[in-house]
């Protein structure tokens, strides 16, 4: 990307479809949501409609033939509106589907990724538990092949719209080697007997609808299996490094949205007679703040930019989440100091931006494996 990179018309136009989207019908959502912790499923049509849910899926797949720029517009944008929906698109539109798109079968992109695409059903993706942490080769959920398909046991946490999905992805084990070939991805149909969901209730995005999941004897056919493909790790890795510079873009949004409460609050609250962010104490909190936004902004465009090459690598998506994330943490917290007692206020967004932006320091991999993952890059065997 050179340095005078600029949007296209294209890409302006995505945002002002979006922008207008969250401005004039979800934006009145938002708060009932959030208070009730409950996701409006009805977003998904919406989404649908508009050609949100396929924004970096080729046409002839059913998406609309953009590009990963666009992709990240769309979750900057609805992030700013609400971290809590952009988590839900998110976990529906990147890690729900793409591995269909990516090795699917055309049986399975037919009955999942099409409608999925459309709003009609909507995923998400079974892989974290809650005995392994950050490292996925260490995962405990196993397959056993059976007469027609096969048996799923184990659990998964923190799973994003476990409670209302129609399907999920599930990662499972299909041989007990600890080895990247032994693990394989099944579509699971929802609601399934084998499949207990229980919602969590959270102190971030509290309206983006979150489960764990109790695994018992669960039968999935055949045609499940991902691709009819054993040892598809490779593919979760590739869809975790593309999504690490997604969620980079939602703390992008994240990060706007708290800096621009915070510009609002120093230009309209005044002591003694001086507007607070003429105090330099307060306008010094802004500078960096807008220095932090426009670093961040960058790198991950950036990311987005390697991703539309085909040259991101883990380590490159690795430093545009961990520099977004923080930043979006950073920016938060000292937007919640310049608001002071109204920063703990639910009538403004800034103790809410806060907590949804500590989501993305620990989800999609962890800030500490972020800095693991450029220090291998360096060299280094940490």
């Amino acid at each position: 990307m050179s340095l005078d990179f600029t949007f296209s018309d294209e890409h302006e136009a995505v945002r002002d479809t979006v922008r207008r989207l969250c401005r004039e019908e979800l934006s009145p959502l938002v708060f009932d949501a959030e208070e009730s912790e409950t996701f409006p499923k009805q977003v998904f049509r919406r989404w649908g409609e508009l050609g949100l849910l396929g924004v970096r899926y080729p046409e002839e797949d059913g998406g609309s033939g953009l590009d990963k720029v666009s992709d990240c517009i769309v979750r900057e944008e609805l992030s700013y509106m609400s971290q809590a929906f952009a988590s839900s698109w998110s976990a529906h539109t990147h890690l729900g589907i793409w591995p269909i798109w990516k090795v699917g079968t055309e049986s399975q992109k037919e009955c999942f990724l099409k409608p999925a695409l459309e709003g009609r059903k909507i995923a998400g993706f079974g892989l974290s538990e809650p005995d392994v942490g950050s490292n996925v080769r260490a995962m405990k959920t196993r397959a056993e092949k059976v007469d027609g398909g096969w048996r799923l046991h184990g659990s998964k946490m923190y799973i994003t719209n476990a409670p209302i999905a129609d399907f999920l992805l599930v990662a499972a084990r299909t041989s007990p080697e600890l080895r990247p070939d032994s693990i394989s991805l099944f579509i699971v149909e929802l609601p399934n007997p084998g499949f207990n969901i229980s919602k969590l209730k959270k102190e971030g995005i509290r309206s983006s609808e979150t489960g764990l999941i109790y695994i018992d004897n669960a039968f999935v056919p055949d045609d499940c299996l991902l691709g009819e493909t054993l040892g598809t790790y490779p593919v979760i890795m590739e869809s975790l490094s593309e999504n690490r510079v997604g969620v980079a873009a939602n703390a992008l949004g994240m990060a706007r949205a708290a800096f621009d409460a915070a510009v609002s609050y120093a230009d309209e609250r005044s002591v003694a007679g001086k507007r607070i962010g003429e105090y330099q104490a307060i306008g010094h909190k802004l500078a960096e703040m807008s220095t932090q936004i426009e670093a961040a902004r960058w790198l991950v465009y950036y990311g987005a930019w390697r991703v539309d090459q085909g040259t991101l690598d883990s380590a490159a998506a690795a430093r545009v989440k961990l520099f977004a994330s923080e930043t979006a943490v950073t920016v938060s917290e000292q937007a919640i100091r310049i608001l002071g007692g109204a920063g703990i206020m639910r009538e403004y967004p800034v103790g809410r931006i806060h907590r949804d932006s500590l989501v993305y320091v620990i989800g999609e991999g962890t800030s500490e494996i972020q800095k693991n993952m450029i220090a291998r890059s360096l060299g280094f065997k940490v």
